[in-house]
């Protein structure tokens, strides 16, 4: 009943969000006098902070129609050409000059915990002047019928073998966050099967590999409460009438309400000042509000099957670093990477994947030869510096590109033809 009572508040607060919005075009319209004042702007502030708080955050846009290639601006296209029912994988196809050799192949598995790929947009710019993007774009739950099954994390691991797949040898994966565990749990399968489409390298980046290194608070909660706990209060029906009606899921805004209460203060503050800064027209700071929160504040349902199933073998048994954790019925074994290169990073004060969690994909890959392993960890930057940011830009990234290249599987990675592949 949840999850019902969310939708109809949405809906009861749509007229008066309707209002809101009309009148604060009228007090803040220059050709209202009023609007020149200090009470036409106080009102206009005021009636853009209430209509924004009570809003639904639609699915943004990467929005990056070009790059920097040589230093030359060069058109980028967007383009889904793998698709699932839970999943499909954006390339960013860069309009390379005639003749220019092509860049290593990059899959970057974005979290699926709430937020959208979107969330990686200045992960992506920062990689695609150096190499060929391709995106994990996960899809919500919400919109996904009953009638195309489940998916849970033993899914999530087919998915990442299978586009590791379809994007073919020599293909450089990142995965940011979540997405440490499984990537590393299908790099170890696909090894232990001498896979020859295994990834040439592995970039794991915040990710929770150990929780119980360093445990932040989103793991403790994960370790007082039984799973039962979980099931029985965070997980309910998708309501109608939305594509994946009765589906049972993890609602986005119980994810983003559980994330802002943890620094409810910054949060109050930072809209605080979003309305001084309205009221003073000052545009660059309330534009900088509106883009981060616009992102922030759009969130997505995962499947009840995934979380769980996530939150019992990552955050409560720990399974992959105790070389416990199973999948389809055969135990995952770390030890099995030998031909993968491994890079972890991590930010000096991370409060959602503590200090070290990261780093223990190191002290599990035991047969990664020492030359094709790195860690490195950011000073000075919580859990979203690492991967986006002017740090993330200046330290981490041109360390991602130089690892990549450097342990490319080909004599000479970037002259690589890469081969096409059929849109989905």
């Amino acid at each position: 009943m949840f999850y019902q009572l969310y939708e109809l508040n949405h809906a009861m607060m749509a007229p008066w969000r309707t209002a809101a919005d009309a009148m604060r075009l009228a007090f803040s319209n220059p050709m209202n006098p009023i609007s020149h004042t200090y009470f036409g702007r106080a009102t206009a502030a005021g009636l853009e902070v209430f209509e924004r708080t009570t809003r639904r955050y639609g699915k943004p846009e990467f929005g990056l129609p070009e790059t920097l290639i040589d230093g030359q601006p060069v058109g980028v296209h967007e383009r889904i050409v793998w698709r699932e029912p839970f999943c499909n994988l954006i390339h960013f196809e860069r309009a390379l000059p005639k003749g220019r050799a092509a860049d290593p192949k990059v899959l970057i598995v974005a979290p699926m915990s709430g937020h959208y790929a979107t969330l990686l947009r200045g992960t992506v710019e920062a990689l695609l002047p150096h190499s060929d993007i391709y995106i994990t774009d996960w899809i919500d739950a919400r919109m996904v019928p009953l009638s195309e099954g489940n998916f849970d994390l033993d899914d999530y691991i087919d998915y990442v073998i299978q586009m590791l797949h379809f994007l073919g040898p020599d293909t450089h994966v990142i995965g940011v966050c979540q997405p440490a565990v499984p990537v590393l749990a299908a790099v170890a399968v696909m090894e232990a099967a001498g896979d020859p489409l295994s990834p040439a390298s592995m970039t794991l980046m915040g990710g929770p590999i150990d929780t119980r290194i360093n445990p932040t608070a989103v793991n403790k909660l994960a370790e007082e409460r039984p799973i039962e706990w979980f099931r029985d209060n965070v997980v309910m029906p998708v309501p109608w009438p939305q594509p994946g009606f009765m589906r049972m899921v993890y609602p986005g805004f119980l994810q983003l309400s559980g994330f802002m209460s943890m620094n409810l203060d910054r949060h109050l503050i930072a809209h605080k000042e979003f309305f001084a800064h309205l009221v003073k027209n000052d545009g660059d700071a309330a534009e900088k509000h509106r883009d981060f929160y616009d992102e922030y504040l759009a969130v997505m349902d995962l499947t009840a099957e995934f979380y769980l199933q996530t939150v019992q073998v990552v955050f409560m048994q720990h399974a992959l670093p105790k070389g416990e954790m199973m999948h389809r019925g055969r135990r995952v074994d770390t030890t099995a990477i030998k031909k993968v290169a491994l890079l972890t990073v991590e930010g000096e004060n991370d409060d959602i994947s503590g200090l070290g969690q990261t780093k223990a994909a190191q002290t599990i890959c035991t047969n990664i030869p020492e030359h094709m392993r790195m860690h490195y960890m950011q000073p000075d930057v919580g859990h979203y510096g690492v991967f986006n940011g002017s740090r993330f830009r200046r330290e981490i990234a041109p360390r991602i590109v130089a690892f990549q290249r450097e342990h490319a599987r080909h004599t000479n990675p970037v002259k690589q033809v890469i081969k096409g592949g059929k849109t989905a």
